[in-house]
């Protein structure tokens, strides 16, 4: 158990930083030893942050100690890139992938599911774009894979329960087909320059296939934490859908703010909506403490939709001071949705999901 918070508190810390870090990147001034990391900022949060979170949700899952070195290797990467050494953090981050990767083979194992399957190609995502990164020195190399971690963990994670809806067999192929598109995306490097049509094609049959078999489209009509979850859910799948209309319209390279307008709308937008969404549920499986949920997070979420959307206007129309403040306004979403948590948790006995 002391593992599992050491390496949920690195990575809370890397969240910390990896704002702070974004902010410095917005221009907003900070202390110099902040903005000294500012272009690491992307590596401390999906490593960091989302690396550490996602390996350590799976230890969990898979209940056996040694699938706790994922997280383990890659909350010390964090601490090594903080420390000043990107060389030997994104060693440790490589690792941490490949230990993920085989970790998420051992569930294929135990069952084989195209979910599974998709799960353990995400993880070699993960490793796939930090290798990237080893190689060429560049972040905006491995981006595209990290990127595809991110978004086909969660992607995989809502195929897992779009079996309650029992879909037609042709479901499967097209998601295949959208993960594929977005791995030749990866491949290609698009987001480093030059033409995304493949990523932009591939995030806009993912967002299609959520939207059309995702048991969140049938949960939001319920009450309570089912429907805020849903909520989440749904509001990331537009912002999903977007970030694929902007990578096919504005391809990174076409306009000063394209790539950024991209990646945060699936960054923020969708995978921070999620985290939302499936705080009150992972928290206490990871954790052991009770969370409950109250009507109040909806102010925090909406603030968080309002941040991208000001990022998104402020990047298009290349309104620079605008994307500042919706830097600050993420910040205080998330800060505020933590503090909602903690109170209401503390004010009674938690709930159960429904």
């Amino acid at each position: 158990m002391w593992l599992r918070f050491l390496a949920l508190g690195i990575g809370a810390v890397a969240l910390l930083l990896g704002l702070l870090t974004g902010l410095a990147r917005l221009g907003i001034a900070l202390p110099a030893a902040t903005a000294v990391a500012a272009d690491l900022h992307g590596a401390l949060m999906i490593c960091g942050f989302f690396g550490t979170l996602i390996s350590l949700e799976r230890a969990v899952a898979l209940g056996r100690w040694w699938a706790y070195g994922a997280p383990a290797v890659a909350a010390a990467g964090a601490l090594v890139l903080l420390a000043g050494s990107p060389a030997a953090a994104a060693a440790s981050f490589l690792a941490a992938g490949v230990l993920l990767t085989f970790d998420s083979l051992m569930v294929v194992v135990r069952q084989r599911a195209l979910f599974t399957v998709m799960l353990a190609v995400a993880a070699a995502c993960w490793g796939a774009g930090t290798l990237t990164w080893l190689i060429s020195g560049g972040l905006a190399d491995a981006v595209g894979w990290w990127l595809a971690f991110l978004v086909l963990t969660i992607a995989s994670e809502r195929l897992e329960l779009s079996r309650l809806l029992a879909p037609p067999p042709l479901s499967q192929a097209t998601f295949v087909a959208a993960v594929l598109l977005i791995l030749a995306g990866a491949a290609r490097g698009e987001f480093a320059g030059g033409s995304a049509l493949s990523t932009g094609l591939g995030l806009l049959a993912t967002t299609a296939w959520l939207v059309r078999h995702d048991v969140a489209m049938r949960t939001v009509r319920m009450t309570g934490q089912a429907r805020f979850s849903a909520v989440c859910m749904i509001a990331g799948y537009v912002w999903l859908g977007i970030a694929g209309i902007v990578l096919i319209v504005l391809p990174p390279g076409t306009s000063v703010f394209a790539y950024d307008a991209a990646v945060h709308a699936i960054a923020i937008g969708f995978v921070l909506s999620m985290v939302l969404g499936h705080a009150p549920i992972i928290l206490p499986a990871v954790t052991g403490w009770r969370v409950r949920y109250a009507a109040a997070a909806y102010a925090p979420l909406a603030l968080l939709h309002a941040s991208v959307l000001l990022r998104i206007v402020a990047d298009l129309g290349e309104v620079v001071a605008l994307r500042g403040v919706s830097g600050l306004l993420t910040i205080l979403a998330l800060f505020a949705y933590a503090a909602t948590l903690a109170v209401v948790s503390r004010r009674g006995p938690a709930r159960p999901h429904v």
